[in-house]
């Protein structure tokens, strides 16, 4: 039985502790041998937490037997995204510059996660302070893509999305910035989900860009994603049953998010808007000109805040650092004061715009990445390659952001092709059982 534990889903582990089939410390063990012994584990786990895992597993598992489990993921071990804070235990956010950096607490959702019981297997790889949508780190350690052995996974939750497409880990957890959650989860044939700015407290987490940094799951299923929002955010657990495709209204987005599709990508998001339809959405093709405008403010939005928060750091020692981050970060310290807080300012209205726009509809839809996982020997070696396949993952997942809004990534039906329903600010909930309903009507 326990061969087929890597790859099930969080919830299906969590029904099988309730029922007594599975022992919350075999469960850990399992995955902390898989961890051991895998071939690709030091591609993706930055350190494993064992002596912690084991621990809490052996708490789990007095609990299952006293019937007071917290809830459905008690016992079910997790992976954490090497910027989350682990009281004892380094958290270094895939960069040199922070390299023995220790905690002396954990993050605030950690805790949270904890109270609920889940287990912590371990911090997994990074993009360089989560700073790129590629997945590529040469710094510490580039994780492995499911469907390319050559290619990047997406990031910056790259070795997150990794421990769970490799079956290391049932559930992950992971931020997003700008594509963070949602590109490695769709390059790895998973579901991924970015939740609104500020529902979710950061205390605890290693910025990037404090004012559109996210936290969210990345994991094999949509109820997977409302149970383990649920154990992070310790609040009920949204209701997925009874949720329909059939009449909901879904808006393509045709502005940008379309342009420059290569060929797998537009058909595995042609096929699932033709697979929704027949199922009874209504598809509304639309227009958003706020759109490219938005995209024009990321370069002065994202970098200015990113540099500002790191300058120090940065400067003290840049020889540390891959040299494409940090360009990146350096550009922020072009931008000026004035520039930055007009192109807030303007942002705030488009905002505005683009809710009025959007509030008929259940979800805007639009192709998670407009690429495939680009080549990695490709990308360390070809500086025109390495800035178009940047700037091109993270395009659209980056519309989600810059309009403040809660987002969810499914699988299509081509290997590394993502759809994206984007819901409303603060709208987890309606997101997600809308997500669950899609998700069964393209099984």
């Amino acid at each position: 039985m326990s061969g087929t534990w890597a790859h099930m889903t969080a919830a299906a582990l969590g029904r099988e502790i309730g029922e007594g089939r599975i022992n919350p410390v075999e469960l850990t063990e399992f995955f902390l041998d898989r961890i051991e012994s895998h071939p690709m584990a030091g591609r993706i786990y930055a350190r494993a937490t064992p002596a912690r895992a084991r621990g809490e597993a052996m708490a789990a598992a007095a609990r299952a037997k006293a019937g007071q489990r917290k809830g459905l993921l008690d016992g079910v071990p997790v992976s954490w995204k090497d910027l989350f804070d682990t009281a004892g235990v380094a958290t270094e956010a895939g960069s040199a510059l922070l390299k023995g950096r220790t905690p002396d607490r954990d993050a605030a959702v950690l805790e949270t996660a904890t109270l609920q019981g889940l287990v912590c297997l371990g911090k997994t790889h990074m993009s360089e302070l989560a700073f790129s949508g590629l997945g590529l780190n040469p710094v510490t350690a580039t994780p492995p893509c499911l469907n390319d052995d050559k290619a990047v996974p997406g990031g910056s939750s790259s070795g997150a999305a990794a421990s769970v497409a490799f079956g290391l880990a049932p559930a992950a957890i992971g931020s997003d910035t700008g594509g963070s959650v949602r590109i490695p989860a769709a390059w790895n044939d998973l579901v991924g989900l970015k939740t609104t700015v500020g529902s979710l407290p950061l205390s605890g987490t290693v910025p990037l860009c404090e004012r559109f940094d996210t936290i969210g799951p990345l994991a094999h299923s949509v109820e997977d994603c409302a149970h383990l929002l649920a154990a992070i955010t310790g609040e009920p657990l949204v209701d997925l049953a009874g949720s329909e495709i059939a009449g909901k209204r879904l808006a393509v987005l045709e502005t940008v998010a379309l342009d420059d599709l290569r060929e797998r990508p537009a058909l595995g998001f042609e096929d699932t808007v033709a697979r929704l339809g027949r199922a009874g959405a209504q598809i509304t093709r639309i227009t958003a000109p706020e759109v490219s405008e938005a995209l024009s403010l990321a370069a002065t939005l994202f970098t200015a805040e990113a540099y500002g928060i790191w300058r120090e750091v940065i400067e003290a020692a840049p020889q540390k650092m891959f040299p494409r981050i940090l360009e990146r970060f350096r550009s922020g310290g072009a931008v000026t004061a004035a520039d930055y807080v007009a192109a807030w300012r303007r942002l705030e209205v488009i905002r505005i715009t683009w809710a009025a726009r959007v509030a008929a509809y259940d979800a805007v839809i639009l192709p998670t990445s407009p690429i495939l996982p680009p080549d990695a020997n490709r990308l360390m070696t070809d500086d025109s390659y390495y800035v178009t396949e940047n700037l091109l993952s993270l395009r659209n997942t980056r519309i989600g952001n810059l309009m403040g809004v809660c987002a969810l990534t499914l699988p299509t039906s081509q290997p590394s092709c993502g759809i994206s329903l984007m819901g409303g600010a603060g709208q987890e909930a309606r997101l997600l059982r809308l997500g669950a309903a899609a998700e069964r009507a393209l099984l």
